[in-house]
């Protein structure tokens, strides 16, 4: 075996193991409207889940969908009648609008059905990055890895990367983790950032991935 390869063998199991730690402290419990691998329901859910708590954004996500259950019948919908059934989330006015935006443009672009791939994904309107990685890998279960704050914050921290935009840790991650953990490493490290690895004061001595951290082995925060 060459060098490269007993290299990438060690990284591959340092971040399986790293992960498996992950998931033996938080389980695996994907966002709900993430588990039925329909890319209409992940692109939908993703939208309304900005800034807004997961349990109301699957309220939304349930309460749209079980009313405009297609993209040709959202399209269709008053907005005022997408905005009645979003408001849990924040923001539901500029959500509800741009909910009816999206599906308008799948009609149009797309005979209404959710494209496969990043850039006609990122054409759409208000979906970025995250969002089209959150559809090709939960929707249809293509190699992607959706990168938010937590994300990105906790990936430099581990010293994973070394990047200064959420893109370009998605690209990195994507060259660096098994593909057997692209659809939790989301899950996780969001788990993660919004309980231990905090943006200021994280609990470095409650942290289940200590042992990985440079930074947490240094009892430094950041």
């Amino acid at each position: 075996m060459s060098k490269d390869a007993q290299n990438t063998e060690t990284l591959d199991e340092k971040l399986s193991a790293l992960f498996q730690a992950l998931a033996d402290a938080y389980g695996l419990h994907p966002w709900n409207w993430h588990t039925n691998g329909d890319p209409f329901r992940v692109l939908v859910g993703t939208l309304l889940s900005h800034r807004t708590r997961d349990a109301r954004t699957d309220e939304a996500t349930r309460s749209v969908l079980e009313r405009y259950k297609t993209a040709r019948d959202l399209a269709e919908a008053p907005e005022e009648s997408i905005a009645s059934l979003v408001r849990p989330v924040n923001y539901y006015k500029t959500k509800a609008r741009r909910l009816k935006e999206v599906a308008q443009c799948l009609v149009a672009r797309h005979g209404g059905q959710v494209p496969d791939n990043a850039a006609d994904l990122m054409a759409l309107p208000g979906v970025g990055p995250k969002t089209a990685a959150c559809v090709l890998v939960y929707g249809f279960h293509r190699p992607a890895i959706p990168v938010d704050v937590h994300v990105h914050r906790i990936s430099n921290r581990l010293g994973l990367v070394t990047t200064r935009k959420p893109e370009e840790t998605q690209k990195a991650l994507e060259r660096l983790v098994p593909t057997g953990w692209f659809l939790h490493v989301n899950e996780l490290l969001v788990k993660h950032g919004q309980t231990t690895c905090l943006p200021r004061h994280p609990k470095c001595d409650q942290c289940v991935v200590r042992r990985w951290c440079a930074m947490g082995q240094n009892g430094r925060s950041q």
